[in-house]
């Protein structure tokens, strides 16, 4: 096994073509993942989304270290395989713009679940209510008290 200057140096010296290659199909199964992501995510399907983040969390580490490596050889990759190095920035720019889409759901996606818990945790605290009246006229027993957990039955 190659330290890690050993494997930048073996990256960097890749002919610009391959390197542009490498660097656009691990990009092109980024987005792949990302949007599955997203369509699972926006289904209400998060369980599945979530099996989705180790390859996610991969394929992004391998992209930003091309990534990294076009950059560094920026100037040789220009020379040597210009059409390469526009189309890869091009993916670039769309997979911005669909990560961007994709936080949005996922923002929206904790917004419901965090609004559904508190619901839960309303509607469980109300049931603790008293419902008698005591002497004076007021709910007797104890003040109700906000759930301060909630339990989810996993098997259902």
């Amino acid at each position: 096994m190659s330290n890690a200057a050993e494997r930048l140096a073996a990256l960097d010296s890749l002919p610009a073509a391959d390197l542009c290659a490498l660097a656009t199909d691990t990009l092109e199964s980024l987005v792949v993942a990302i949007n599955q992501e997203t369509t699972l995510l926006r289904a209400g399907r998060a369980r599945e989304a979530g099996e989705l983040t180790a390859e996610k969390t991969r394929l992004a580490q391998d992209y930003m270290g091309f990534a990294r490596s076009v950059q560094r050889q920026a100037a040789r990759l220009r020379a040597e395989a210009p059409a390469q190095v526009d189309n890869l920035l091009a993916r670039h720019d769309k997979l911005a713009t669909q990560m961007a889409e994709n936080l949005r759901v996922i923002a929206t996606a904790r917004t419901v679940t965090e609004d559904l818990l508190t619901d839960v945790a309303r509607s469980i605290s109300a049931k603790a209510n008293p419902k008698t009246y005591g002497a004076t006229g007021q709910l007797s027993g104890h003040p109700p008290q906000v759930a301060s957990g909630v339990s989810l039955n996993r098997a259902l």
